[in-house]
């Protein structure tokens, strides 16, 4: 039996088109419902307890998404986004000092804004030159190191240096 399908229900709409489809795998506890849930534990767990949770709250879940579909519909957050204003859109409330001192407010932080993402700006160009400034030293040193040898006789192994050892 396979539980990802589903079978017309017999009756009055024999093979209609409108006939209802009924799961091949009712909520409610079936040998075959315990099955899957035993299986789903030994398996792995979330999907026992996704069976078990089937079988306990299943014939509900239309209802479910229902509920949640009206819920969400209601809400004043899916009415700001599907305004097409999305949260960013002011409306006027009406008071007209409210509304002016919010406007300069807005103009105000918006200056700020630009002002402070300038000065990151700045700054990042001169940690890019500190960076090039430190790496350019390191450099140069190593290529004063590598035009002398090794800085002191106990520096290197001994090894490759082409004198006998004593």
């Amino acid at each position: 039996m396979s539980y990802g399908t589903a079978t017309h229900a017999s009756g009055p709409a024999g093979g209609r088109a409108g006939a209802t489809c009924r799961p091949a795998i009712r909520p409610g506890w079936s040998p075959v419902t315990i099955g899957l849930m035993v299986l789903g534990f030994v398996v792995f767990w979330p999907l026992g307890l996704a069976m078990l949770a089937y079988i306990l709250w299943g014939d509900r879940l239309p209802g479910l998404a229902h509920d949640a579909r009206e819920q969400w519909n209601a809400s004043p957050l899916a009415q700001g986004l599907s305004s097409g204003r999305g949260f960013s859109g002011v409306h006027p409330t009406g008071n007209a000092a409210f509304d002016d001192y919010r406007a300069r407010e807005l103009k105000r932080l918006e200056e700020e804004r630009a002002r402070i993402d300038e000065m990151r700006a700045e700054f990042d160009a001169f940690l890019r030159e500190l960076r090039r400034a430190r790496d350019q030293e390191e450099f140069d040193r190593f290529m004063a190191d590598r035009g002398r040898g090794p800085a002191s006789p106990g520096a290197g192994t001994g090894a490759g240096t082409g004198a006998p050892e004593a």
